[in-house]
């Protein structure tokens, strides 16, 4: 069992940029960001596997950059250039094993934290 604990959530102007932390209780191979908004579909943003193997939604792509520190088992999501869009509940999720090779497959994550809020506005 894997526990998930994100932070780095709040307000913040256009253009502005925020870094979201993921708190595991241990490592594992493949980590992922999702967001949710009201009215919306929950939303692949970004994976990280193998510490360095990184892979982005279009949406976010150039602006947001997924990272990962094994020494502290934190996940990481540096957002900048921040739009009104960007607004949602993000969520980090990881599985054992392997990414699926569908990245933004929500079901193939098994653990998932509590989120962490982000406003631009």
């Amino acid at each position: 069992h894997v526990q998930l604990v994100e932070s780095g959530g709040g307000l913040v102007q256009p253009g502005g940029s925020l870094r979201l932390s993921c708190a595991a209780s241990a490592y594992t191979y493949c980590m992922a960001w999702f967001r949710q908004a009201p009215g919306k579909e929950r939303e692949w943003v970004a994976s990280i596997e193998d510490d360095v193997i990184t892979s982005y939604a279009d949406s976010v792509k150039g602006r947001f950059t997924i990272s990962q520190d094994n020494a502290k088992n934190t996940l990481y999501l540096q957002m900048n250039s921040l739009k009104p869009e960007d607004s949602a509940m993000y969520y980090c999720a990881t599985r054992s094993g392997f990414c699926p090779e569908r990245l933004m497959t929500i079901g193939e994550y098994f653990y998932w934290g509590q989120g962490t809020q982000v406003t631009v506005s």
